[in-house]
């Protein structure tokens, strides 16, 4: 990769990606194209903000003459689009903001790579490719048993999914008819450092720490597959190396766990590393409240595909995982407070 253009860049994950792109290929240059809505947070690469490698563009994927004008003055190899509205309370209150950028911001973006594509030599094409990453929430839910497969029907039940699986069937559209190299990866929940502060498990280690209540939807046995952020960029990576266009790859972390447990496991490591806290044990400040609508059983997801073909596998267990993001909070506070702020 000689140039990449990676959308949403300040979010959470697209931010680890960035670090990571960096770090493995010190040699690229990377371009961040990001809005700064409410997930997208500055604070997130201070650390390579003077990388000479790395530039800032501040614009929104709906914007349609921002996107031309970035993507027909630079040459990119690949356009890895993170930018979305992700957060399924948000899309419950207001679905028009998701419609909006879900599916009409990648709808532009991929009208702009068409035309940019088109132009470019024989060779530059061979390298180029749109890499969109979307969500294990487009499935819709599974029973106790079974997991989801790059074959399993799409069956959205929230605005936030509905919209993300509609951007899915476009980015699978205009590979079909325009030609366009694309790859999709749905993924399994991701944590780690840099999470929002209103996302499940950040939430409950900031709450903890601040003796709030530890609020926990229905009776909390809603099953998730929780992926470690930095082990879904090295998959994204590979797929972006070694991917097959027009092919969609899933990408889970091989753990489930309810939401209760997970919650459960945090209050009881944080009762073992804040030892003199009055606010021992922390699960007393667990609140049991009323259930998100439409809200999903179980996911889990099926990573035989990604595994076979390009030979990726989370190397991160999830206790190791949840141990390195709860010390994260714990030495990152001023992050938390700024980006609570904000």
């Amino acid at each position: 990769m000689n140039q990449i253009l990676v959308t949403g860049g300040m979010g959470f994950i697209g931010s680890c990606f960035i670090r990571r792109t960096i770090e493995k290929f010190p040699k690229c240059n990377v371009i961040n194209y990001d809005s700064l809505t409410y997930a997208g947070n500055l604070l997130n690469l201070t650390d390579i903000s003077d990388n000479p490698n790395y530039t800032f563009v501040k614009g929104d994927i709906c914007d349609r003459s921002s996107v031309s004008d970035l993507i027909s003055s630079s040459k990119f190899d690949k356009i890895v689009n993170f930018a979305a509205e992700s957060h399924v309370d948000k899309s419950i209150v207001g679905p028009s903001k998701f419609v909006q950028t879900n599916i009409v911001g990648t709808s532009i973006l991929l009208e702009e790579s068409v035309k940019y594509y088109n132009k470019l030599s024989s060779a530059s094409k061979d390298n180029f490719k749109f890499i969109h990453i979307s969500t294990d929430e487009v499935f819709g839910d599974l029973p106790d048993t079974g997991k989801f497969t790059e074959k399993t029907p799409y069956n959205p039940s929230s605005p936030y999914s509905a919209s993300k699986a509609s951007s899915d069937h476009l980015v699978r559209a205009w590979h079909r008819t325009f030609g366009l190299p694309t790859s999709i990866t749905n993924c399994s929940n991701n944590y780690g450092p840099f999470q929002n502060p209103e996302k499940l498990i950040p939430l409950i280690i900031n709450n903890a720490l601040r003796g709030k209540d530890l609020p926990v939807y229905g009776d909390g046995s809603n099953v998730r597959d929780w992926l470690y952020v930095y082990d879904h960029c090295d998959a994204i990576l590979s797929v972006i190396e070694n991917g097959s266009n027009g092919e969609t790859y899933n990408i889970g972390g091989e753990f489930e766990i309810s939401n209760i447990e997970i919650v459960k496991k945090i209050c009881r490591t944080l009762d073992k590393l804040c030892p003199s806290s009055a606010k021992l044990p922390y699960e007393r400040l667990i609140k049991f409240v009323s259930d998100r609508p439409g809200h999903d059983y179980r996911y889990a997801m099926d990573i035989t595909k990604i595994r076979g073909e390009l030979g990726w596998v989370p190397k991160e267990s999830f206790e190791s995982g949840i141990d390195k993001t709860i010390n994260w909070y714990l030495n990152n506070q001023e992050w938390v407070e700024n980006t609570t702020k904000e």
